[in-house]
């Protein structure tokens, strides 16, 4: 059984909170199919793989999936994803505001997180400037 404690030494360690934001000034033809994406993920090698599952189980949400790694001296993984809005705001962001991470350059990294997904949820990165906004915050994450 997974604590607290115990979630916050892997996410500190293995985890990120990240958004993928498309460059607003990028002007190749081929874009992400979405304008920003905020996710939460841990990835590990692939014998570490149930405590992933046990993770989904904890939170109820996310998805475990398979990750291929063929670059030398690497192994393959498996990845802990969330990256649906509800969960990310009901589950996954009030667990950490409860039970804060111990490095800061990961509590820097969400506290970013958390004011990029509130931007977001007020559709700012629905404009050319808001978006441009969000890559310029996003830009100070590890």
């Amino acid at each position: 059984m997974l604590t607290p404690d115990y979630i916050i030494g892997l996410v500190d360690g293995e985890g990120s909170f990240t958004v993928y934001i498309r460059n607003p000034d990028d002007l190749k033809k081929v874009k992400r199919r979405v304008r920003a994406e905020p996710r939460f993920y841990i990835k590990l090698i692939e014998k570490d793989k149930n405590i992933l599952y046990e993770l989904k189980n904890f939170f109820g949400c996310g998805s475990v999936y398979f990750q291929r790694d063929n670059r030398l001296n690497h192994q393959n993984c498996y990845r802990y994803e969330v990256f649906n809005w509800v969960d990310l705001e009901s589950k996954i962001i009030p667990f950490f505001k409860k039970h804060p991470l111990k490095f800061e350059s990961k509590a820097k990294d969400f506290r970013i997180f958390c004011d990029l997904f509130e931007r977001m949820r007020n559709k700012e990165h629905l404009s050319k400037k808001g978006l441009a906004n969000l890559w310029k915050i996003k830009s100070k994450m590890h």
